[in-house]
Order: C-alpha cells, then structure tokens, then sequence
C-alpha cells in the first residue's frame, strides 16, 4: 500500500472539526505512520492549496464551504461525487485529483442507526440547498417511495437541487408549511455550528417526525435540544460524521478502519475530553 504524501482536511472555518482527532485515532489503531492536520483554507486559495496537494501526492476530506468547488478542481470523481456534484473526500492517482463523496453512505448510516430503516415512501423534508443537502437527496433517492421537499434561502440554488433530483425533489417556500406531515426533518445548512439561532421552529414539525441535524457541536446542537423537548427523536451530525470518515478511510487505504476508536475519539472531543 503506498501511503499519501499527506492526510488532510480542507476547511473554512474547520478549527472545530473533530475529524482530526477522529481519523487520527484510526491512524494509530491501524499503526498506519501518518497524521491527518485540518487546514483553513479560504476559497480565495482553494485552488492554489488544491494544486500543491495533488504535486504532494496528498489524499484527505474537505468541508464546507468547499465541497462543491473542490469538485470541480477535480481530474476525475466517481459517479457518486458527479451525482452530488460536491467531493468531501479525495485522494491522488496518476498525478490527478480523484474526488468521491462519502457523505450519501454517512447519511444514509446515520439515519439507519438513530431511526431504524430509512424512511421509505416518507416524506423528506432538506433545509439548505448545498453539497450536504445535495448528498442527502443522493441517498434518499435510493429510498423506495421516499420524496423530498427542498426549502432553501436562495430560491435559485433550491430550483437547480430540485431540477437535479425532479424524480423525487420538489422546491417549498415556507418550511412550516413542507414539514406539518413530513416523516424526517434534515438540516443542512450550516446553523446550528454556533450561537442559538434554530434552523427553524420545531412547534411546526409533526409530532411524529424524526430529525437529523447534520451539524454538531460541543454538547448536540440547540435544535436537537429544542426538538427532544417537544419528544421528537432527534440526533446531530455526530453519527454521519463517523461513519463519512470511516469510508473515507476506505477508500484511502484499502482497509475498514477501528470504528470504535473514530467514535471514543469523536465522542471525546463532543464532550470536551482531551
């Protein structure tokens, strides 16, 4: 196995991810002698940091705000990442760029283990019209029966997830409206990582509906915490952050990597434990 030039996370901001920690813990459970650095990147340099990484032979993930544009620097994506049109993951092969997107696996991961089997012919409801809105209607779409209901701050962004996705996808205005009957709420946007504002009200989620915060923080976010108090069953992005990672390290090193010490370390980091 010939090990990358360097591990990596791209980023802006990225000083709280826990991937480091996280794929670290892999690294050394799996005695493989690298170290994965989180780097802040702002999308002025993306470009230029990409291409020093792809002559160093580099492999790593990348988060918001760069999914999409790192896409796009790509040489080459698998079929995944040009469904979603957004790379979290890529490695080097042949002098090029390969970006995949293990973010439609995590999802997926994520909602099998706090909710059970995927929500089949539910009704979907996406806050944020992004990459990671974008890997989610990816997954879903492989849902039997499941639709979804795009509600987005930028109408345009929203129509072209939409028009990308028409089987399944369709764009509402008003979230209280698209989620009074909706069987899972998924955030997508990047409210939550800091401060108190609430993607949106949880008075206006069916009793029933199931919530998925793609964001985490230190502690679970306000609106996992706003909508367990109204009973829902709710989970933060911990859970698709682990499992995103351990495919990620799938497809770097050919090898399935020590889950339990990505989420003793995950898990560590989330409750402020060094």
């Amino acid at each position: 196995m010939e090990l990358p030039g360097r591990l990596v996370l791209l980023g802006h901001p990225v000083a709280h991810s826990l991937s480091p920690a996280m794929q670290n813990a892999a690294l050394r459970s799996a005695g493989i002698p690298l170290t994965y650095e989180a780097i802040d990147v702002t999308p002025a340099k993306l470009a230029t940091v990409a291409g020093l990484l792809r002559d160093a032979g580099a492999a790593g993930n990348v988060t918001v705000p760069h999914k999409e544009a790192f896409a796009a620097l790509c040489g080459s994506r698998t079929p995944v990442a040009d469904r979603v049109g957004a790379s979290n993951t890529f490695w080097t092969e042949g002098g090029a760029l390969v970006g995949d997107n293990t973010d439609v696996g995590g999802f997926d991961a994520a909602v099998r283990r706090h909710f059970g089997l995927p929500h089949d012919h539910g009704i979907v409801v996406v806050l944020g019209a992004g990459g990671s809105a974008a890997a989610v209607l990816a997954a879903v779409e492989r849902w039997d029966g499941a639709r979804v209901r795009i509600v987005a701050r930028s109408k345009d962004r929203a129509n072209a997830l939409a028009a990308r996705f028409a089987r399944i996808a369709t764009v509402h205005d008003h979230a209280a409206e698209a989620t009074r009957d909706a069987s899972l709420v998924v955030n997508a946007t990047p409210v939550g990582l800091a401060g108190t504002e609430l993607p949106m009200d949880p008075a206006f989620l069916a009793p029933g509906a199931d919530v998925l915060d793609l964001t985490y923080r230190r502690g679970e976010t306000p609106w996992v915490h706003a909508c367990r108090a109204r009973g829902l069953r709710a989970a933060d992005g911990l859970a698709m952050l682990v499992e995103q990672g351990a495919l990620a390290f799938e497809r770097w090193f050919g090898a399935i990597p020590d889950r339990e010490a990505m989420w003793k370390a995950a898990r560590g980091k989330s409750h402020g434990e060094e």
